[in-house]
């Protein structure tokens, strides 16, 4: 077996990989993660089924052993397999988000920034970010989900950088994060359920009885809601509905004089900016995990992620949301 040269610093897998692995091979391999079928597969490229068995057998002569076998459900990958099927998927994103890049860059503008945001993330504070961006040139795909979810689609390429909840990240390797500002819960209703309850003391034995509209119990929201009625020996509400939409939230309280939601501050700001919904007048002394940036260690930093960040913290920095947090 060769070794890489100390000046290479490359190791003999490596190598193989540089010098023998194609991209018919991870076109291929994408094709058979998805269809778990040569012939499929084959189809799919428009190339002969002979052509992409003799494919396949390159492939896994590169990798020196086997990365299928044949069952009942078609073909299932091998434990090399899977980490050849994902690498693969990797690389086919990377290389097509470098072709959206490149175009990009053809048609005058900037660059292309994809960015993961949490729901509980203001507009007024997105809003004149992506404005800043439009007008530098810089095109921005925007994904909404949980923190979890989008640190695994950063993970896989899909995004290049999160702003979320950074206590999600722990223990994950290559990722830092950046606070932005705090977070601080506030309790919210339908105006007259909040006038009501705000005329009493907290009661948290009645609020269990309330209907609950709430995040899942995994979120920060949702763990802090069952940690609340814990301590006061309550038994936690079981919510009616389980959702991170803002909007979905705002829209039930607005039509429900039953219901409860607990929402960051600023979220029940712009819900009662909106109508129909008002924060209940009770003091909390508990804080949510902050909001951060969360991006990728890199070798070489993405132009457009470096301003992206450059702007994110200049708008939290003079925003009124974080001055009230």
């Amino acid at each position: 077996m060769s070794v890489a040269s100390p000046s290479s610093g490359l190791s003999s897998h490596s190598q193989r990989l540089l010098s023998r692995l194609k991209l018919r091979h991870l076109t291929l391999l994408t094709r058979l993660g998805r269809l778990r079928s040569l012939t499929r597969a084959a189809d799919a490229m428009g190339i002969s089924q002979p052509a992409a068995t003799k494919s396949l057998a390159e492939i896994e002569d590169i990798f020196e052993g086997p990365l299928f076998v044949r069952s009942r459900q078609g073909l299932l990958p091998t434990p090399l397999g899977q980490l050849a099927l994902a690498r693969a998927e990797r690389m086919m994103l990377d290389l097509d988000h470098w072709g959206q890049e490149m175009e990009t860059v053809r048609s005058g503008r900037a660059a292309q920034l994809r960015v993961g945001v949490i729901p509980f993330v203001s507009g007024r504070i997105l809003t004149p970010v992506l404005e800043r961006l439009c007008a530098e040139g810089i095109d921005v795909v925007l994904h909404r989900a949980t923190t979890d979810r989008l640190l695994q689609e950063m993970r896989g390429h899909e995004i290049d950088c999160v702003i979320g909840r950074a206590a999600a990240a722990v223990g994950l390797d290559n990722m830092w994060h950046q606070v932005l500002y705090a977070q601080r819960p506030a309790l919210v209703a339908h105006p007259a359920l909040a006038r009501r309850i705000a005329r009493t003391r907290p009661d948290w034995r009645m609020l269990a009885q309330v209907d609950w509209i709430l995040p899942s119990s995994a979120t920060p929201i949702g763990n802090m809601v069952t940690e609340l009625f814990t301590r006061q020996q309550v038994r936690p509400p079981v919510a009616r509905v389980q959702t991170y939409s803002v909007d979905v939230i705002a829209g039930m309280l607005r039509n429900n004089q039953n219901l409860l939601s607990i929402v960051p501050e600023d979220i029940a700001h712009d819900m009662e900016q909106a109508g129909g919904v008002a924060r209940v007048a009770w003091e909390w002394n508990w804080d949510l995990p902050p909001i951060s940036l969360i991006r990728q260690v890199r070798d070489v930093p993405l132009e457009a992620e470096e301003r992206f960040s450059c702007i994110v913290r200049e708008v939290c920095a003079s925003s009124a949301i974080v001055a009230q947090a």
